[in-house]
């Protein structure tokens, strides 16, 4: 049932449904993946994405490469006639870079490259990376479709191109989600719309109150309408959720974390895309083979500045802004 509700919003010939988020992209890699083949991987993407392509991978003689999101340009030279398969986070759940998605599935057509776009931020609610031209559109269910932080899982949402391949590997792998968190993931997915567009109100509230605070020096998110980032953020998306990020200067690291630890009303936590809001201090680290992104991207952040992430939940914004202010008291 789960499957056949996914396949219809992601305009899917198959959906391949995993017991937990990250199950979804390692089915991907596996089933497509082989001995001399190499990866490109936007640098941005979520850390154990990172790590699977980095580590994992090369012990099946698969070789990764990362590439610099905010250039189209550093994506084409990584290309090779090994590459099998571009890997997109679209946009990076930390960072949100957004890419010029068409250009890219352009580009891997030519070459005969396999797509496949992490599309947790946005759903096929506000973006279908399939009708776009990707190979395959992931998601993880344990956020957004769940809604209630109550479940886990993962979607693969693939093409007729793939669909051989990975269910292949799907059978023999065991990659299974439970009846029990698909009937909690169905159940989710009847508020999604309502939801997320709460999500977003919420958030775009919030921001009005942080784009006023000294200390933020600045904010992830596709609000400003001059950005590079909004305009490809409009360009592909029908709407925005509740996930952001704020670089926050201080010269005490645990002024930063006496900020997340004094919120009342933002857990502590990874998996964002519930019902509550979250907050968190990330460790930002590119690739450490790759050097193109000094003075820029991850390397653009000096020691004085630390990203906070944000998920913004369903509670009243007018809550939620008065705990940051108390919260943002104790940055030094």
């Amino acid at each position: 049932e789960l499957e056949n509700i996914l396949k219809e919003l992601e305009q899917a010939y198959h959906v391949f449904l995993t017991g937990t988020g990250f199950g979804g992209i390692a089915l991907a890699l596996m089933a497509l993946c082989r001995p001399e083949d190499e990866i490109l991987v936007s640098d941005n993407v979520y850390g154990p994405t990172k790590e699977i392509s980095q580590e994992l991978m090369k012990e099946f003689k698969v070789n990764a490469k990362f590439y610099n999101p905010d250039s189209l340009d550093d994506l084409k030279r990584k290309i090779s006639n090994k590459t099998k398969m571009i890997l997109v986070e679209n946009p990076g759940s930390n960072t949100f870079e957004f890419q010029d998605l068409n250009k890219i599935v352009k580009l891997a057509k030519r070459k005969k490259i396999y797509t496949l776009l992490d599309n947790t931020w946005g759903t096929p609610l506000y973006l279908k990376p399939l009708k776009l031209g990707f190979d395959m559109s992931f998601c993880s269910a344990t956020k957004y479709f769940s809604g209630h932080s109550d479940a886990m899982g993962g979607s693969l949402a693939v093409n007729k191109k793939v669909f051989k391949k990975i269910m292949f590997f799907y059978k023999l792998s065991g990659y299974r989600m439970s009846a029990d968190e698909a009937y909690l993931i169905i159940r989710g997915l009847r508020t999604l719309d309502t939801r997320l567009n709460q999500h977003y109100e919420n958030t775009k509230t919030i921001i009005k109150f942080l784009k006023r605070q000294k200390k933020i020096k600045e904010i992830l998110y596709p609000h400003n309408s001059s950005s590079k980032n909004y305009k490809l953020w409009k360009k592909y998306y029908s709407g925005a959720t509740g996930l952001l990020s704020i670089v926050v200067k201080s010269k005490k690291k645990s002024s930063v974390i006496a900020f997340v630890n004094s919120l009342k009303l933002f857990g502590i936590g990874y998996s964002w895309g519930g019902f509550e809001s979250l907050a968190i201090l990330q460790e930002i680290k590119s690739s450490k083979k790759d050097e193109y992104l000094r003075g820029r991207q991850f390397y653009r952040f000096n020691k004085d500045e630390h990203i906070v992430r944000l998920h913004i939940g369903l509670e009243d914004p007018k809550d939620l802004i008065n705990d940051l202010k108390q919260g943002l008291k104790k940055i030094k």
